[in-house]
């Protein structure tokens, strides 16, 4: 059982310059690095298309939020390759990522597949519309979102595997053999020069060494 220090919060020795924080990590992997895309790649969209669960992160004046987002079928919508669009559903009118889109616009989403280790995360900016023939778009059983994010894209890239791992959350869950991996996609974004198979196939010792 972990204890709270005595000392207290007030007590503890800060990180308060990025020079420290970078002091007590390595320098990330080239992968990680080379996977970033701008835009949904044909790889990407499949992914993201497979998604019918996100996070939606926001920050405004009054603080952050962290808000689950889910839908029967793809959780987005592509308008363009740099353009999605997220219908909101009825919830508990809060409103505390809609008031956070309003006056600030900054977003994050982790696109999440159940069976799936890995999750793919879009940092962009969002506005909120209620424009009529957008809504329409999104209408079931006679009902449309009284609103719809529309997320431009200013990065996608995929995270890495070991939360979940770790938390092995989808034991006993079949794994979606028709998603595209992690080698997959850095070969895509790196035109063959990394990722593919061999990436695969070592990530499993790989992850194993550096888990904890």
């Amino acid at each position: 059982m972990l204890c709270w220090p005595k000392q207290g919060i007030g007590q503890m020795h800060k990180i308060s310059d990025l020079a420290a924080l970078h002091a007590l990590y390595g320098k990330p992997s080239a992968p990680a690095l080379r996977k970033v895309a701008t835009e949904l790649t044909p790889l990407y969209r499949i992914w993201i298309m497979a998604s019918q669960l996100c996070v939606l992160s926001t920050v405004g004046p009054e603080g952050v939020d962290g808000s689950p987002r889910g839908d029967d079928g793809p959780v987005v919508t592509e308008l363009d390759a740099r353009t999605l669009a997220m219908p909101d559903w009825r919830g508990n009118n809060r409103l505390d990522s809609l008031r956070n889109i309003v006056e600030d616009g900054r977003i994050s989403c982790m696109f999440i597949v159940p069976g799936s280790n890995n999750v793919v995360r879009v940092n962009g900016t969002a506005i909120l519309t209620d424009d009529d023939t957008l809504r329409a778009r999104f209408e079931k059983n006679g009902h449309q979102p009284a609103t719809v994010i529309v997320i431009t894209i200013s990065e996608i890239y995929s995270q890495c595997a070991r939360a979940l791992m770790r938390a092995g959350i989808w034991e006993g869950v079949d794994r979606r053999a028709d998603l595209p991996s992690i080698g997959d996609i850095l070969a895509e974004m790196t035109s063959g020069e990394e990722g593919g198979a061999p990436y695969d196939s070592a990530w499993a010792s790989r992850a194993e060494k550096t888990m904890w």
